[in-house]
């Protein structure tokens, strides 16, 4: 079994045609998708499809782009779209993203902030974005983590080696994604091939980031095969010990589902 830790069905083309999306996950042994929340006014759509499909959990954040339009938000509003469904089990996504600077800087810290006090409040776990922001990330998370204890994903980890070991030391587990796959990532694969698989999970970040040999394409849960058949081999060991460990990885931060 694989699990897609990652990824926004809620976004087109799949949200058109997301029976057909979920069965050829299943198909090829996806069985549960968790669908990422981005911003407030999508969130009744991830309700909707959690409610409706078995296979498909959720969770509730702001991404770092959008936080700008949503610095009302704070963390008891959080922890009561948290309480909408049993299935929505994280926070997320938020973090910093400073490449692209949709929001200004302090905007995102605040709330990224105001996520990780939700997830104090309600230990659920906290799905990262960070890029061009390692610094930062890393002391927010620290001085958390310091204050009381976090559960802790990043998301489609693309930093350094050095970012990652110092994240592994927070308890952070790691989530590749399928730029791990890409012909110019291999400083990436080789950060990979040292995280230990005890803390590692896979994710598409559909409908973006299509695996080699797919890249270009739109992305789906299904493709994360690739990404897991890479992984396997960069780390010497057969497909289905690397499914079955970033499926217990994944139960362990997020406990078991239904």
């Amino acid at each position: 079994m694989i699990i897609d830790s990652h990824c926004h069905l809620t976004y087109e083309p799949m949200f058109s045609s997301l029976k057909e999306t979920i069965t050829r996950a299943n198909n090829d042994n996806v069985k549960y998708i968790l669908t990422i929340s981005t911003e407030d006014k999508g969130y009744k759509n991830i309700l909707h499809l959690v409610n409706k499909h078995n296979s498909i959990y959720g969770t509730y954040g702001i991404h770092p782009h959008e936080a700008k339009k949503h610095q009302q938000i704070k963390s008891k509003n959080i922890v009561e779209k948290l309480k909408l469904s049993k299935k929505i089990i994280g926070i997320g996504e938020t973090g910093l993203d400073f490449y692209y600077n949709h929001s200004e800087k302090n905007d995102q810290i605040t709330l990224f902030k105001e996520h990780i006090e939700a997830s104090h409040e309600t230990n659920l776990p906290l799905i990262v974005h960070t890029r061009s922001a390692e610094e930062e990330t890393l002391k927010i998370l620290k001085e958390a983590v310091e204050k009381k204890r976090l559960k802790i994903l990043i998301h489609c980890f693309t930093g350094t080696k050095n970012f990652a070991f110092k994240l592994l030391d927070l308890g952070a587990y790691i989530s590749a994604s399928g730029v791990v796959t890409f012909k110019k990532s291999k400083d990436l694969a080789e950060t990979f091939k040292e995280i230990p698989i005890k803390r590692l999970l896979v994710e598409t970040d559909s409908p973006y980031l299509a695996p080699e040999p797919l890249r270009g394409k739109s992305n789906e849960p299904s493709y994360i095969t690739h990404t897991v058949k890479f992984l396997a081999k960069l780390k010497n060991i057969s497909y289905k010990e690397l499914s079955n460990q970033t499926t217990q990885n994944f139960f362990n931060l997020f406990g078991k589902l239904n």
